[in-house]
């Protein structure tokens, strides 16, 4: 449910940019979701086209979703998350508190748990294109 959550924010935060651009419409709207964010995109599509309206009323929402990096503190080494081998349960427990990677993920390279999430978390507005 945390999708409409999100759907509201980016809504909020997109029509005070068009409202600080002096735009009469947006066209276009770009955003980035990270993939420790474990959003259901279709869901946060659904709940942007349910709640735009006024200035975002006709706005087409293009989403795009930036994988999940690691990079060790120890060796340097840099991986996607998708090569760490974690069950269901414990990537759910990664959305929620993302810093618990450290109890479960490893460097694949030499085995430390000492890394840091340089990529994939957080949803962004990147992009607005409106008319004036």
């Amino acid at each position: 449910m945390h999708e409409w959550a999100l759907a509201e924010a980016i809504i909020y935060t997109v029509s005070e940019v068009a409202e600080k651009e002096n735009l009469k419409e947006v066209k276009e709207v770009s955003i980035r979701v990270g993939e420790l964010q474990q959003v259901d995109k279709k869901i946060l599509k659904l709940a942007l086209l349910q709640i735009r309206s006024g200035k975002l009323a006709d706005t087409k929402f293009v989403m795009k979703t930036e994988r999940a990096r690691f990079k060790c503190k120890t060796c340097g080494h840099q991986w996607f998350f998708k090569e760490a081998k974690v069950d269901g349960e414990v990537k759910e427990s990664i959305h929620f508190v993302p810093e618990v990677a450290h109890a479960y993920v490893r460097c694949p390279e030499c085995s430390s748990p000492d890394f840091e999430i340089i990529a994939g978390r957080g949803v962004w507005v990147t992009g607005i294109r409106g008319v004036k």
